[in-house]
């Protein structure tokens, strides 16, 4: 393709730490000064909620910056892509008044999720003696038949004979397995069923890596979006609880097709606190009183399934081993103001493992679930932070809360967010 033309940049927004941290508020924000916006990996068990005016919309799949007007909206071949509930979710966000024709493009190389993944998922978590708490959308399966080189394409849905192939060959397996896991195989659905979910795929398919590199080459500026958070990532995230994909920024590059060298900058998400949904340790986790409290303030529950998140003090050691893993270059520190009301707050700085101090973030699950945090404690500021809209606005404990944050992180912040709106986020670069 050439040189990049001046101007052109590519930022890859990630998350930092389970999940949930307020990516897509972020990506949206960002969105404004992008071209193109691509989400590299996940599928629709991630949501996004973005608060418009008066209004809130969840995104399962469609990346966030498709509610700003003119924006290419790209997802990746790293995306497991769910045929149904992605035109669905197409459809609804034309029937609010945000119109994605012809905006949306979905990877040729991205690989299906059909009705026979989700009824694996539900099965394999049935029969496991430990649950790990997916949430049933077939997205382990799906990335299972991927690397197994037993899945489906969209680029083998746009030719039927080949798709009939593929997806009857799919198809017996996924019989075969429900057998053994106890389940029934009829679940697994027909290949006339699969295939009538890829009539509208034409309208969407293509290169996505191709238009990344013609952008980026004639000087755009692109946004590359991530789903869940490090600490769910497959290989570097809280094992066996994790998602089943690279969620980290260096999955970026390969989920939608460029090369390393093309990305600029990573920005990660992280909460002025710490949640978590689903099972798995949770080492700064509140007591149960101000569990309740900060989820009630923070309106902490998922948006794709509805569960409560866990709630917790900010832990700076997963979150200095995400700035590592990401090669982070800012953060953005989102939902501050939910914690305007405490007199005091903690942040934990290491953690004490069978007698030990220990400053990283250790690899083995045990190890973390025996994990009690070291924590010091800062002074609270009560004083709403909703109005501010600039880091002199915040009060001055605010302010340290914040500086100490970079100082355990390694990182500056690049963003904080006070609010559910736009206009409430505050930027430094």
């Amino acid at each position: 393709m050439g040189a990049r033309a001046p101007g052109g940049a590519c930022t890859v927004v990630v998350g930092c730490q389970w999940g949930d941290e307020g990516k897509g508020k972020v990506v949206d924000v960002l969105a404004g000064d992008a071209d193109v916006i691509a989400r590299y990996q996940g599928g629709a068990n991630a949501g996004h909620t973005v608060h418009v005016g008066d209004h809130h919309i969840v995104l399962h799949q469609v990346p966030s910056g498709v509610l700003h007007a003119g924006k290419r909206c790209l997802l990746g071949n790293g995306v497991v892509l769910d045929v149904d509930r992605f035109f669905a979710e197409l459809d609804g966000l034309a029937e609010r008044g945000v119109d994605p024709g012809g905006r949306v493009g979905v990877s040729n190389r991205a690989h299906v999720v059909f009705p026979y993944h989700k009824a694996l998922d539900a099965a394999a978590e049935e029969a496991a003696r430990r649950k790990i708490g997916t949430t049933g959308r077939g997205i382990g399966p799906a990335y299972e038949s991927k690397t197994g080189r037993r899945g489906v394409r969209v680029a083998d849905l746009l030719d039927r004979v080949r798709g009939v192939e593929r997806v009857g060959r799919a198809i017996d397996w996924a019989r075969a397995r429900l057998r053994e896991l106890g389940a029934d195989p009829g679940l697994a659905g027909t290949v006339e069923d699969a295939l009538a979910l890829a009539h509208r795929l034409p309208t969407v398919a293509t290169d996505v890596g191709d238009e990344l590199a013609r952008a980026l080459a004639a000087g755009g500026r692109v946004l590359l979006e991530g789903a869940q958070g490090t600490a769910l990532d497959v290989d570097h995230g809280t094992y066996p609880f994790v998602t089943s994909s690279n969620t980290t920024a260096g999955a970026a590059a390969v989920g939608v097709g460029i090369g390393p060298t093309a990305i600029d900058s990573v920005i990660g998400v992280v909460k002025a606190y710490t949640t978590r949904v689903g099972n798995g340790p949770l080492p700064t986790a509140f007591d149960p009183a101000m569990d309740e409290r900060i989820r009630r303030l923070g309106a902490e529950f998922g948006a794709t399934t509805g569960r409560p998140r866990r709630c917790g003090w900010f832990d700076a050691v997963l979150a200095a081993y995400s700035a590592r893993v990401n090669g982070l270059t800012g953060i953005a520190v989102t939902k501050l103001d939910v914690l305007d009301t405490l007199p005091e707050l903690k942040i934990a700085t290491a953690y004490r493992i069978d007698g030990e101090t220990r400053s990283l973030f250790p690899a083995c699950v045990r190890e973390l679930e025996q994990a009690e945090p070291v924590c010091e404690t800062l002074p609270g500021w009560r004083t709403p932070t909703t109005g501010a809209r600039s880091m002199n606005d915040l009060p001055a404990n605010a302010r340290a809360y914040l500086h100490r944050i970079e100082e355990l992180v390694g990182t500056p912040i690049a963003m904080v967010s006070v609010g559910t709106r736009r206009s409430q986020v505050i930027r430094k670069w």
